[in-house]
Formats: C-alpha cells, sequence, structure tokens
C-alpha cells in the first residue's frame, strides 16, 4: 500500500465529512411553522379600521362592501381633517358646521382636495371613469347638509368616487334585516 501525503489525507477526510448526509433541525423548523401561523391568524381578520377616532359614533347601515385605502376626510362639529391634517378648525367669530353655507370651510376644502389631486397626476383607468376615490367619515349627528357641501367641493375637485364611513349593522340570527 501506498503511503498518502498529508493533502490527499486531508482532502479524504474532507470528502468523507461531505458524503454524511445533513440534519434536519426540527427545532427550527418548528419555530418558524409557529411565527407563520400566528402571522397568517393576525392577518386573516376581514374588519378594515379607517381610523381610531373615538369621538365619531359612525352611522350605522348594511353595506357589504369593504372601504379601500384612498384619501379620507374626517368631519368633527368644528374640525374638519383631509389625511389626518386639519384644514379648517372653528374660529370664534365664526359659523360651526351646520346647515349655513360657509365659504372659508369650501374653499380651504377645495385647496386641500387641489393639492392632494396634484400630488398623484397619474390616474388609473378606473379613477379616469369615476373620478378619485375619497372617504368620508362623520359623526352620525352631522348634517346633510354639511355632508352635501362636502361631497360637491370632493366632486368638483375630481374626486367623484366618494363613500360614506359607516358602521356595518350586525345581520340578525332569524334571517330578517
Amino acid at each position: 500500500m501506498m503511503k498518502q501525503s498529508a493533502r490527499s489525507r486531508r482532502l479524504a477526510k474532507h470528502h468523507k465529512r461531505l458524503k454524511a448526509g445533513s440534519k434536519l433541525n426540527l427545532v427550527a423548523l418548528m419555530d418558524i411553522f409557529t411565527i407563520l401561523v400566528f402571522f397568517l391568524i393576525v392577518n386573516q381578520s376581514e374588519v378594515r379600521v379607517l381610523q381610531n377616532i373615538e369621538k365619531i359614533s359612525l352611522p350605522v347601515s348594511v353595506a357589504d362592501v369593504l372601504p379601500v385605502e384612498n384619501l379620507v376626510i374626517t368631519v368633527f362639529t368644528n374640525t374638519v381633517l383631509v389625511q389626518e391634517r386639519p384644514i379648517w378648525q372653528k374660529g370664534t367669530d365664526e359659523i360651526g358646521l351646520t346647515e349655513q353655507q360657509n365659504p372659508e370651510f369650501i374653499n380651504a376644502l377645495t385647496n386641500e382636495l387641489t393639492y392632494q389631486a396634484s400630488k398623484r397626476s397619474e390616474l388609473s383607468e378606473t379613477e379616469q371613469q369615476n373620478g378619485r376615490a375619497v372617504t368620508i367619515i362623520g359623526d352620525a349627528s352631522t348634517p346633510y347638509v354639511v355632508l352635501k357641501q362636502i361631497m360637491a367641493a370632493c366632486a368638483a375637485t375630481g374626486y367623484r368616487d366618494i363613500s360614506l364611513a359607516v358602521e356595518q349593522q350586525a345581520k340578525q340570527a332569524n334571517g330578517e334585516g
């Protein structure tokens, strides 16, 4: 038998070690699947939260269509927010959001909507047909005339796909509703 050099012995030992099959580490695999299960459970929910605003009590509706992410107008009694940015607040000498026309409020809203539209100039095919999408979140006690003024300002600035945020009414168990 021929004597092997140190290099050939080292290479043979290396090849022998590589031929042995690798072991499957089940602990790491179980950790990955546990994380995956929790991730899927958490993200399966079909409830969409637009904004968590405790001061607003949404009107109740039986609509089944879920909202999509788009521009959000939040209407309080004395403040109006667009994308959580205040664009109008009632001053001490101004009228609030009542059934009377408030040109300062309409101008502020129109300017903000025009600015928001200019931030994204390309329109998708759906937006070209239906207009840009906007969701209005208003308290159930907000007068309809005010909502009508806001919707008119939205339509004038190209936001014609208007959604009103509502709280979905639970279906009754006996089939009515």
